[in-house]
């Protein structure tokens, strides 16, 4: 399946019907009057986020969505049927934004199940007997139904994750991803490997968590330079980032600085996040290296400098404990105590 975190679509709600002019004909009646009933109402659009769904490609195929119109009023003081309302179902963390000016936030949908009516339907016109009078007995006046409402919308994902990953292309992202989760990122010695956002989920010390990894930033980035600008918005909803570093880029020091501009650049609160510093690939230098760095890197600004291998699994054990002291129980979901586990739970980290 595709990922698309984007689409514009056009939504209109339902048109109310129109009210019906009639009149009783009994024949036992000697006075019928008028017996025109009102007309329905139109369908509403609502948006609901649904679990199970991590991209918007089903709105690259379908853009249009109108709901049903109300039906008119009848005779005998019939009101004609309610138009049936048109439920539009995306993914959780998905925000409707006005397509106008493309920055108002019209719904975002952070919770499973969560509905709401974004376009009303329009109400049902009068029939004629609402129009009757004691100087007008047969009015043969009716209401047309109100119309509906029409937009453009566009929707934006972003996707819930309580920890996100950064660095720099090449920094072994997706390396350090497949190895603590059940992912299958792709993995190349070339540059922007990563090309779309991946989800995964840790367990670890009998609980579990939803990382994100995001394509590599390069200078620039919150200006558009490279394709990780795009997938910013993918980590604000992260309670902790992980910034991947790799020991063999020219230097280390340069690649946290340039990552921490780009974040405050963008805004969106990714300034404020509390951050881990990942030492990674230290398998491949020696000890002596590692320190050397690690302490730069301290000089630099950084708080807490984890050095970790993406290929052995070598220190993820303090970087996941740090990560978890920065999710609330309610958010790194505990196993039930006395749960048998596997042979893969006796690692403290293991793919599911």
């Amino acid at each position: 399946m595709h990922f698309l975190d984007q689409a514009k679509i056009f939504i209109r709600s339902g048109a109310g019907g129109p009210g019906a002019v009639s009149f009783r004909r009994e024949k036992y009646v000697q006075y019928g009057g008028p017996d025109g009933g009102d007309g329905g109402k139109g369908g509403d659009i609502i948006f609901e986020a649904i679990s199970g769904l991590n991209t918007l490609i089903d709105f690259r195929y379908t853009q249009h969505f109108r709901a049903q119109r109300g039906i008119g009023g009848m005779g005998k003081n019939r009101t004609g049927a309610t138009g049936e309302d048109l439920v539009i179902k995306v993914p959780v963390g998905t925000q409707v934004i006005d397509g106008e000016d493309g920055e108002t936030i019209l719904l975002d949908l952070t919770e499973p199940g969560m509905r709401a009516v974004l376009l009303r339907g329009g109400d049902g016109g009068r029939g004629n007997l609402s129009y009757k009078t004691s100087t007008n007995r047969a009015p043969r006046n009716v209401g047309p139904g109100w119309p509906g409402q029409e937009m453009y919308v566009w929707l934006r994902l972003k996707l819930l994750a309580d920890a996100g990953l950064v660095g720099l292309p090449n920094a072994g992202k997706s390396t350090f991803i497949n190895q603590i989760t059940n992912t299958k990122a792709k993995v190349g010695d070339y540059a922007f490997t990563t090309l779309r956002p991946q989800l995964g989920v840790v367990r670890h010390r009998n609980r579990e968590f939803v990382l994100a990894d995001i394509p590599g930033l390069i200078a620039g980035a919150a200006e558009g330079a490279g394709v990780g600008d795009r997938f910013l918005g993918h980590i604000e909803r992260c309670r902790v980032l992980i910034h991947l570093i790799d020991i063999n880029g020219t230097d280390p020091a340069d690649a946290l600085r340039i990552v921490e501009e780009e974040l405050e650049a963008y805004g969106g609160g990714l300034e404020d996040k509390p951050r881990l510093i990942a030492l990674n690939k230290i398998d491949t230098v020696d000890a002596e290296l590692v320190s050397a760095f690690r302490a730069e890197l301290r000089a630099a600004g950084a708080r807490r400098v984890f050095p970790i291998s993406g290929a052995t699994g070598k220190g993820m054990n303090a970087l996941l404990d740090a990560v978890l002291e920065h999710l609330p129980a309610a958010t790194a979901t505990e196993r039930p105590e006395g749960e048998v586990e596997d042979a893969a739970d006796q690692k403290p980290w293991s793919p599911i």
